[in-house]
């Protein structure tokens, strides 16, 4: 993997993607045989923060570990563990790591995925990740779909690699274009529509309304309950996505987690062009309280998520108003 990052990578952070893209293409494997030798859906307990865990949330954050001694990765954070693991006390780097995002959907055969974002290490853990995503010195995804792919980067661009199944390596395919400005795709899980914020439930009404809406187009909702292959389809056709705050309890601040999955998400996101924020400002400059810190989450195409945030600075009769012609929006 080193031969095929770009030149002039800084050689701990180079090692530490190369040791992940090893597990990478592991899990790949080990999920292509899910159900011959082994149940990878498997119930295994709860995380740390409540959330069921199957058995390859666990077999991959175990391999994930194992990966990373002897690395350049003092402080380990990960969605599976509830407090950070130090590695190496002498380490320079800090990672956090969703193992294994989507995991509900193993046994369904739906594009599953790993999240990760490298910062430079500071004295303690939580000094490590308990500040604001700016500082990423790199952030990336590998999704387990028909292609293994890794979208990967260190702060200039978006690159894509895709794991060739005849070697066991990945193959470089370069930087990737930007994200389309333009498209009539949106992500969100409308089951939770009772609960959302009026500015929330304007948005998507109007989109539900399609021609007859103030966009004056039809739309097509997308809701894939695997927040890699969400932003997998976004960078590659651009879109929205949508996982807001609402009323249910555990909701209030969001479903997602800030630390490993939506401040990796952000950084790869705008780097391609888009935008990531919590409904109103940039996820990037939120700085988490706490290491599974949750955060309302909107990402895609810079113009649509900007659009979103003009929602929230309606007066309450207009974002009320069901299907309402907000001519102020119209396109």
């Amino acid at each position: 993997m080193r031969d095929v990052l770009p030149e002039g990578t800084d050689p701990a952070v180079a090692d530490t993607v190369a040791r992940l893209a090893g597990v990478f293409a592991e899990i790949a494997h080990r999920i292509a045989r899910g159900g011959i030798a082994e149940n990878l859906a498997d119930a295994r307990g709860t995380n740390s923060d409540g959330d069921g865990q199957k058995a390859l949330d666990v077999i991959a954050d175990d391999a994930f570990r194992a990966a990373l001694q002897g690395s350049a990765v003092r402080h380990y954070a990960s969605e599976e563990q509830e407090e950070v693991i130090t590695l190496d006390p002498a380490g320079t780097l800090a990672l956090a790591i969703d193992p294994l995002d989507g995991s509900s959907n193993i046994d369904t055969n739906v594009s599953i995925g790993t999240i990760f974002a490298i910062h430079d290490a500071a004295e303690t853990g939580a000094a490590s990740f308990l500040r604001p995503g700016r500082g990423l010195r790199a952030a990336g995804y590998a999704i387990y779909g028909p292609q293994c792919c890794l979208m990967l980067t260190f702060g200039e661009g978006v690159l894509k690699f895709v794991l060739d199944p005849e070697t066991g390596g990945f193959v470089g395919l370069g930087r990737i274009a930007a994200i389309p400005s333009e498209s009539s795709e949106y992500a969100i899980n409308a089951s939770n529509y009772r609960h959302w914020p009026a500015p929330i439930r304007a948005y998507v009404d109007d989109k539900v309304a399609g021609a007859d809406g103030p966009a004056g187009r039809n739309f097509n909702m997308r809701w894939i309950a695997s927040l890699v292959a969400e932003t997998h389809r976004i960078l590659t056709r651009g879109g929205i996505f949508l996982y807001p705050a609402d009323g249910r309890k555990g909701y209030e601040a969001g479903r997602l987690r800030l630390v490993y999955e939506c401040a990796p998400i952000a950084f790869l996101i705008e780097q391609a062009g888009g935008a990531a924020t919590d409904g109103i400002d940039p996820v990037l400059d939120a700085t988490p309280d706490r290491l599974h810190a949750r955060v309302p989450f909107v990402f895609g195409s810079a113009n649509k998520v900007a659009r979103v945030a003009t929602y929230f600075d309606l007066p309450e009769q207009e974002t009320s108003a069901l299907f309402s012609k907000r001519g102020l929006f119209r396109v």
